[in-house]
């Protein structure tokens, strides 16, 4: 038997593989601590609340008056005083 094929062992793609496939399932590991999918997409992104900052006062105020939360008065009043 050649001493090189016996040390082998046959076995040579595992030193080449085991990288990738570390890699691979890091990817995995993280893309599901952080929700982000690199494999899938996400649903949680459709569903996430909008930051701070980044409706205006008058938006705020029409979704406010468009659920009932405010009567017309007062919608009026706060649209004056924002303007």
């Amino acid at each position: 038997m050649n001493p090189e094929y016996a040390c082998w062992g046959g076995m040579w793609f595992f030193p080449v593989l085991m990288p990738i496939f570390i890699l691979i399932c890091f990817a995995i590991i993280v893309s599901l601590f952080t929700g982000r999918g690199f494999f899938w997409s996400s649903r949680q992104d459709n569903n996430r609340l909008p930051q701070h900052g980044t409706e205006s006062a008058l938006e705020i105020l029409k979704k406010r008056y468009a659920k009932g939360e405010i009567s017309k008065d007062e919608f009026e009043r706060m649209k004056k005083d924002i303007s």
